[in-house]
């Protein structure tokens, strides 16, 4: 078992992709197939960019058990107040500045549940909770 974790500050959107650079970088070394990688790069993004904007800041675990990587995308608020409405494609509660900068299109969870395996979400006042896997396959399999 192998586990990193990288801090993510709110409202940091100058560092805004260094984290899932870092997880795809990590990953390829792990021997992932490349559709896998970029199925990983992208939950990983989206996931940093939801820490970033929506959040008061948070912490990307990942956890290697092959065949198996868990990323663990966990804020310390404010959290969610409506799961439901956050997952429909389309509904943002981005602030006018992220938006100004190209974020907040209302797509983040959605790409997140589409391009994972298993995928978990909660959250309360205290935080949000995110929990990921993605499965190795072999470049044949793949």
């Amino acid at each position: 078992m192998t586990i990193h974790h990288f801090d993510v500050a709110a409202l940091d959107y100058e560092k805004a992709g260094q984290v899932s650079s870092q997880i795809k970088k990590m990953v390829k070394e792990y021997g992932f197939d490349p559709i896998t990688v970029r199925r990983i790069a992208v939950a990983t993004y989206e996931a940093e960019i939801n820490l970033i904007i929506h959040s008061h800041g948070g912490r990307v675990t990942v956890n290697y058990e092959a065949p198996w990587l868990y990323l663990i995308i966990k804020d310390i608020g404010p959290g969610i107040p409506d799961l439901e409405k956050a997952m429909r494609p389309g509904w943002s509660t981005a602030s006018k500045e992220a938006q100004a900068m190209g974020f907040g299109a209302g797509l983040g969870l959605t790409n997140i549940q589409k391009n994972s395996d298993t995928f978990h979400l909660t959250s309360d006042p205290s935080g949000t909770t995110l929990e990921l896997g993605f499965k190795k396959h072999t470049e044949e399999s793949a």
